[in-house]
């Protein structure tokens, strides 16, 4: 009997050490577990920065560029100019002018110049000001209605978030994607060769178009329950 209740009492010693160690490596794992997930945000985080950052460097080496262009064309504009400011006929006020002999005839021909200064003078007058070339208006920024992007096969709410956050949000932008854009929001996404494989842009094209006929009969899963 005696031996019974020894074996009894180690069988229950057993089942709560081991319910203690079983707990406590649970909640170590649910604490990895956490950690994890916040290590993913952060990586989102990063990736997003990331080819927001790239964007902005690429603008600011095309500004660059364009002032290098205009730094190189001003010497040109300049010697152009100081060329053509030579090349132009001196004011009649600059240019000497012979000294008329004296003689009787010489009195008319002053008579006749003093006359021609008041009529030279009225014709100056009389001449319409050119008037200054309107101001070109600043082309309005075009703001267009965001799309519902979860419609593509694909693409799940954490996408849309993402792509949300690199500024696109209407199927005419995916429709529109280059491989070099593809590329970008791959890294961004962290996909590989997905964005083909589902054809993004094929989706997006149908949608853009407003064939829905079409777009219904190639993609049938589209916005379901499949769709994460």
């Amino acid at each position: 009997m005696s031996t019974f209740f020894y074996m009894l009492l180690a069988f229950v010693v057993g089942v709560l050490v081991g319910w203690f160690i079983w707990g406590r490596l649970r909640g170590e794992l649910d604490s990895l577990r956490g950690e994890l997930g916040r290590a993913k945000s952060e990586r989102d985080r990063f990736s997003a920065d990331t080819y927001r950052l790239s964007g902005e460097l690429d603008a600011c080496g095309r500004s660059r560029a364009d002032l290098e262009r205009k730094l190189r064309e001003a010497p040109t504009s300049s010697a152009k100019a100081g060329t053509d400011k030579a090349s132009a006929p001196a004011p009649a006020a600059l240019m000497s002018t012979p000294t008329p002999a004296r003689s009787s005839s010489a009195r008319p021909s002053a008579a006749k110049s003093a006359a021609a200064k008041p009529a030279a003078a009225k014709t100056a007058a009389a001449a319409p000001k050119k008037a200054p070339a309107p101001k070109k208006a600043a082309p309005k920024a075009t703001t267009g209605k965001a799309d519902n992007l979860r419609r593509l096969i694909g693409i799940g709410p954490v996408n849309e978030k993402l792509l949300k956050a690199q500024g696109v949000t209407s199927y005419a932008q995916i429709a529109a994607w280059t491989d070099a854009d593809v590329k970008r929001v791959e890294e961004v996404l962290n996909f590989d060769g997905r964005i083909a494989r589902e054809k993004w842009i094929e989706q997006a094209k149908l949608l853009a178009a407003g064939d829905e006929a079409e777009f219904a009969s190639r993609f049938p899963t589209a916005a379901t329950s499949n769709n994460n």
